[in-house]
């Protein structure tokens, strides 16, 4: 009998999936209006750079060839067939979720998006001179000719493609015409003035340039116009490079991303035929680079959009819970030392973290700081407080990855800065990417050393920690802190550690094995009759390998619940494969970006807390750390938050084969995680 296979979603379906939660967020009614419009610019943002880098990965194995795919599987062509079935659908929905929802309730909340043809006399007046003052020496129009002239498109730029006749020659010849739409120099809504009612009127910068189309082609009679923006493939293709100047290789990628080949042309879905086969022409693209949605194109713009004041259409503020014993004046070191600490973002204040490295340059009794920074925030207190230990004298280590997609330029920047203040600067290493949020820093008191150290989930970003759910770990732990002096010093040396790790999962040493024994551990307690289960959460679980194991183990009889925030290529509940699995996904007004590992154990529960998901990139080519949480109070407060996020009765949505993102629905008493475990956080402050 054959092997029957286990099943399995490609990840790109499954994150085109996650996506869609993303979109639902913009049409649920009970979400502030502007954070719907917050969502609509969010799932446009995914979608922008899940084409520029998953999409143009698929088309550059088409154009390998046969001989590079036809060990894959799966064909390029067909997942790229599917990807754009599944995001026109998404396409159509999002438009009629903005044209008939969204912008009627803005119109009932007095914000008016105003047409050209319905300007009045007084806006016309403020608009001619915007146009004349701001909008025209932005404006770029070229005639196109067929092969004769290939104008060269700016990646992710808003363009309109015209159709217009000649005036003169009367005859029925149609012309072919596109114009830059400014909106990287101007923004892309201008507000306009209104004395006649208190109605807050606002005009697209693309209608302006529509609206005045005729004085940039003075010869011309202007018959239609549709928007179009094209996407460029943005990997780097650096991360196998194993000679030469990394830095620099990294510097020079940067400046060609945005003249990378084509990985999508968004279209006006009403455009004709005939002017889509022109385009298609003059920029040597196919079908499968065409991608349809509504009028009006980068709507991650929508992030951008004016709030006129009016705070009531936003979320209600939460401000974030002050931990007392990491806040009172004394030394935070000092706290540390008596005991471990565990903060949640954005429920805590992120002001701990700052403190830490603010108070390590100051302290005279601090003689290093070691921190691996990823993705950084682009003003950074954390940053200048290295940079003023660096000038008190300490001996700082900052090593900064500079492969982390779309903060390469940012991270290469705050290299430079750190250089010049004297801090000792890594960069990224070959073949891997450095994806652990670790610090350390060693004190000297009376001659005896002493280290504290930090472990987090999530990035030293200051920016992120007030969006991102995201544990961190400050500790003293002797076992803890000596795994951490390995991994530092293996950094810095390239000199691979001779002992190995017992208490940390380090991704490319024992990570994947930690992982596969502990769940091995599971599903040899259920073959013995013994209570055993497994909790997980992270952002995306896509290894194929883990993925077969919890199979293993569904079928063992371990009972596992999962929530994964994107990626899920699991399917769960099916009988007699994983019937003992449940997996939800939670999308909110904060992202869920922490990753939670719970293993029974055979009655001694063991937790752990990660930078790692389940991917196959995650746990064979990165450096990440996965470390245990040892105190019992944590451990509590870790399965308390848990408990609520799988109680969830209102933004889980749970995961199956058909990807339908159904919600959780169930009768009982509404569960929305993100606000209960807020006021669960203020509470265990409030009462400790």
């Amino acid at each position: 009998m054959a092997k029957i296979e286990n099943p399995y979603i490609h990840r790109d379906i499954s994150w085109l999936s996650f996506n869609y939660r993303v979109l639902q967020e913009a049409k649920d009614v009970n979400v502030p209006l502007f954070e719907r419009l917050k969502f609509l610019s969010i799932y446009s943002s995914n979608l922008d750079e899940f084409f520029r880098v998953r999409v143009a990965n698929h088309k550059n194995l088409l154009l390998a060839g046969k001989k590079t795919f036809k060990n894959l599987e799966f064909s390029p062509k067909v997942i790229i067939r599917e990807i754009l079935n599944i995001v026109n659908n998404q396409q159509l929905e999002f438009s009629e979720i903005f044209h008939n929802h969204i912008l009627p309730e803005l119109k009932s909340e007095g914000i008016d998006f105003i047409k050209a043809k319905n300007l009045t006399e007084e806006q016309l007046i403020f608009l001619n001179a915007y146009f004349d003052d701001n909008v025209l020496p932005y404006t770029q129009p070229i005639l196109l000719m067929g092969n004769n002239i290939k104008p060269f498109l700016l990646n992710g730029a808003l363009y309109l493609s015209i159709i217009m006749k000649n005036k003169t020659k009367g005859d029925k010849e149609k012309y072919y015409a596109i114009v830059k739409i400014p909106s990287d120099e101007l923004g892309r809504f201008i507000v306009l003035p209104n004395s006649f009612n208190d109605k807050k009127c606002v005009i697209m910068l693309d209608d302006v340039v529509r609206y005045y189309l005729n004085d940039l082609f003075p010869g011309f009679t202007i018959l239609q116009t549709y928007s179009i923006k094209l996407t460029r493939d943005a990997e780097l293709y650096i991360d196998d490079e194993y000679g030469g100047d990394l830095v620099e290789k990294i510097k020079k990628s940067i400046r060609k991303r945005n003249v990378g080949s084509a990985s999508r042309l968004v279209i006006d879905r009403e455009m004709p035929d005939t002017m889509l086969e022109n385009l298609m022409l003059v920029f040597d693209l196919d079908k499968l680079d065409v991608l349809e949605e509504g009028q009006y194109h980068s709507n991650s713009d929508f992030m951008d959009f004016p709030h006129f004041g009016m705070n009531h259409l936003s979320n209600i503020a939460l401000e974030p819970v002050i931990t007392k014993a990491l806040s009172a004046p004394h030394n935070i070191f000092d706290a540390i030392k008596k005991d471990d600490y565990l903060l949640y973002y954005p429920y805590h204040s992120y002001n701990p973290v700052i403190r830490y490295f603010e108070e390590a340059a100051e302290d005279p009794t601090v003689t290093h700081i070691k921190i691996f920074q990823y993705r950084v925030a682009r003003d950074s207190k954390i940053m200048k407080a290295l940079m003023k230990a660096a000038k008190n004298g300490k001996q700082v280590t900052v090593f900064i990855e500079v492969k982390a997609r779309f903060d390469e330029e940012n991270n290469l920047d705050w290299g430079e800065k750190l250089e010049q203040e004297g801090v000792r600067v890594l960069y990224s290493l070959p073949g891997i990417k450095v994806h652990a949020k670790i610090a350390l820093v060693r004190k000297v008191v009376n001659g005896t050393e002493g280290f504290t150290g930090y472990l987090s989930t999530g990035n030293f970003n200051e920016k992120t920690a007030k969006l991102y759910c995201d544990f961190g770990l400050f500790t003293c732990n002797p076992k803890i802190i000596d795994e951490l002096l390995r991994i530092f010093r293996y950094v810095e040396t390239k000199i691979k550690p001779t002992k190995p790790f017992k208490v940390l999962g380090v991704g490319t040493f024992n990570l994947k094995d930690k992982f596969k024994e502990l769940v091995q551990g599971e599903i040899d307690s259920a073959k013995k009759g013994k209570p055993a289960y497994i909790t997980l959460k992270m952002n995306s679980l896509q290894d194929d390998e883990m993925i077969d194991m919890l199979y293993k183990a569904s079928q063992a009889g371990v009972k596992i619940k999962l929530i994964i925030r994107g990626i899920c290529c699991i399917v769960a509940g099916i009988k007699g494969i994983s019937e003992n699995i449940e997996c939800i996904s939670i999308v909110d007004r904060f992202l869920e970006h922490a990753r939670v590992y719970i293993f029974g154990n055979n009655g001694k529960e063991l937790i752990y807390l990660s930078s790692a998901d389940w991917m196959v990139r995650n746990l064979h080519h990165r450096i990440e750390v996965t470390f245990p949480i040892l105190n019992p109070v944590h451990k509590e407060h870790i399965r308390t938050i848990m408990k609520i996020q799988l109680n969830d009765n209102v933004k889980a949505r749970l995961l199956d084969f058909q990807n339908s993102n159904d919600y959780k629905r169930d009768d009982g008493l509404p569960v929305r995680s993100q606000y209960d475990t807020y006021y669960f956080v203020k509470r265990r402050e409030e009462e400790s």
